[in-house]
């Protein structure tokens, strides 16, 4: 079957943009953290999927038949959360709908909620879940969070349509909470691709940004056609604009749209995948949106319930060309450990994946070239992705789930990439390490992260368009040693979503991490907080600094162990 073309250039065009070498902006080095040993080399580290051991009955379905409707290409979210409170992270995925009805007309269309029964199994309970979504249409991002602090995790969907909200009930079952929420007051044919839970506003309830892309209708959606009339997805730049929407949390499952209040209006993208932390260590989270074909936005939280759009000043607008790329899949995380939150997202094929080093939250500097990043994402088109440490050594790699654009040459299916970190100087492409697994060839799209059998060692979850997801797991067994971390709020939200973690080790090693609920496009992660320790197994002490501005310090810590932190009164 024929794949999809994403809200990217098509790739015929692509193949024709000449990359312009980016001239980095210069300033003063941030402290770096002490490396540690390598350990022993990536060989060791297989990824291997274990889907076909469970009777998973989902295929992502963008309904394509040959006629090419405008979204088509984004489907495929993917959530890791527990969503029934037995410790083991549970898996769901978002899927399409019939075009141009934009209606899930049958099961092949219905989201999909994978119940972890441990030993790498998995069971479908979506319908006995309440999660088929069969009313909702064609549906994208997914963020999983504790909206309303009763200790189950809760979901929202991004749709073509109207948005849903489900409330998990705690006893492995959800009900639509959506219509009276406020989160149902949505403008008509809004494409709402990403979305994700932060407290904003620091009053311990989970607020929702949604990453909008543009208005489209299935029934005046006309098709391109190149002149020997082989139909293409239309650029993205025949669609209008749109402004980002934030809703903030009233309490008693209400949500209020402050957009404009906030000044998210006067910015008008289009949104793709969010990346959302304390970038300039104010204590307040911001919010970084990957947009397509116009500059990026990085809302800076001024603490009066406004954001200042600040993407061109901290220089993230743009990669080094200064030309707007075709961003997709983004994260934010401190990659080099000098205890600043970095910025990546990945890009079409030539275009560049980008990487942008924090620079004490005064600027950013786009250090793609000087890591090698650019060289080594130069043929892929990446689509989900993030920052994730799979080999346990305390550097954060680079995950991204590629694949072409629409089938107009014989390599635009494609395999993920691992970009190995360097102890935060340069990465390494180690993907044909990872087993064959991994490498499957494929049109990628939604991407998550999470240890699904609690051992340490992340693993991947990622759909590929009209294919059943791979459920990677990683095989660990490298001897790295690692702690991962369950938090718990009480004056912050439930969740902890925005709490920020150092930990030191006994040799004087720092590392950085902090809790989120999304990560590279459509899809959102294990919300633990994750730490590689390479060959230390000695933790000198943690710091964990709350949303709601306290401060914990723990001693003698074990690694190798998943801890349970409750926030202090």
């Amino acid at each position: 079957m024929t794949p999809m073309h994403p809200m990217g250039w098509t790739l015929a065009w692509s193949h024709l943009l000449i990359p312009v070498l980016a001239f980095p902006f210069m300033g003063v080095l941030g402290i770096q953290s002490k490396p540690a040993a390598r350990g022993n080399e990536t060989g060791s580290i297989r990824f291997i999927d274990i889907a076909p051991q469970s009777d998973i009955r989902y295929q992502s379905n963008n309904d394509f038949t040959g006629r090419k409707y405008f979204p088509q290409p984004m489907c495929g979210g993917v959530a890791i959360f527990d969503y029934d409170g037995d410790g083991r992270q549970d898996i769901f995925f978002t899927n399409g709908a019939k075009l141009p009805e934009v209606e899930k007309t049958g099961p092949s269309f219905h989201n999909c909620l994978l119940r972890n029964l441990g030993g790498g199994r998995f069971e479908n309970v979506t319908r006995q879940a309440g999660l088929t979504g069969a009313g909702l249409g064609y549906c994208f991002g997914v963020t999983a969070g504790d909206y309303d602090n009763d200790g189950d995790r809760d979901l929202f969907i991004g749709n073509a349509g109207p948005n849903a909200l489900f409330r998990n009930n705690g006893d492995g079952t959800f009900t639509d909470v959506t219509a009276g929420s406020g989160l149902d007051d949505k403008p008509d044919d809004l494409l709402s691709v990403d979305a994700a839970w932060f407290d904003y506003d620091q009053d311990s309830l989970l607020d929702l940004f949604v990453s909008q892309y543009t208005f489209w209708n299935a029934r005046t959606d006309k098709p391109c056609l190149f002149p020997d009339g082989t139909p293409f997805y239309c650029s993205p730049k025949t669609v209008q604009s749109v402004s980002n929407t934030l809703y903030r949390n009233l309490g008693g499952g209400k949500f209020a749209d402050v957009s404009r209040e906030a000044g998210l209006d006067k910015a008008l993208g289009k949104g793709m995948g969010l990346g959302i932390a304390d970038f300039n260590q104010d204590g307040r989270p911001d919010v970084f949106v990957a947009n397509d074909t116009v500059q990026n936005f990085l809302y800076l939280n001024q603490g009066n319930g406004a954001f200042r759009e600040a993407s061109f000043f901290l220089g993230v607008a743009y990669k080094g060309s200064a030309v707007a790329g075709s961003g997709m899949g983004a994260d934010a995380k401190d990659f080099n450990n000098d205890g600043q939150v970095d910025i990546f997202y990945n890009d079409l094929r030539n275009q560049l994946h980008g990487l942008f080093q924090n620079r004490g939250g005064r600027f950013f500097e786009y250090v793609s070239y000087r890591t090698q990043v650019a060289k080594l994402s130069r043929r892929f088109t990446g689509w989900g992705s993030g920052f994730i440490d799979f080999d346990n050594d305390g550097w954060k790699d680079i995950y991204s789930a590629n694949g072409g654009l629409e089938y107009l040459s014989p390599d635009t299916a494609q395999h993920d990439t691992m970009l190995r970190n360097l102890d935060g100087t340069a990465f390494a492409d180690v993907s044909e390490s990872l087993g064959q697994d991994f490498m499957r060839i494929a049109y990628q799209r939604g991407s998550s992260f999470g240890d699904l059998n609690d051992d340490g060692f992340l693993d991947i979850v990622v759909t590929s368009l009209n294919r059943s997801p791979r459920i990677l797991q990683n095989s660990g067994g490298n001897g790295n040693h690692w702690l991962m971390l369950d938090l718990r709020g009480r004056a912050s939200n439930r969740d902890a979503i925005g709490a920020a973690v150092l930990l030191q080790t006994a040799s004087g090693r720092t590392l950085h991490n902090h809790v989120s609920s999304t990560v590279g496009l459509m899809s959102s992660p294990d919300r633990r907080v994750h730490f590689g320790l390479g060959k230390e197994k000695d933790i000198e002490s943690l710091e964990i600094r709350w949303p709601s501005g306290k401060v914990q310090v723990m001693k003698g810590v074990k690694a190798d162990q998943i801890l349970e932190v409750e926030e202090p009164d």
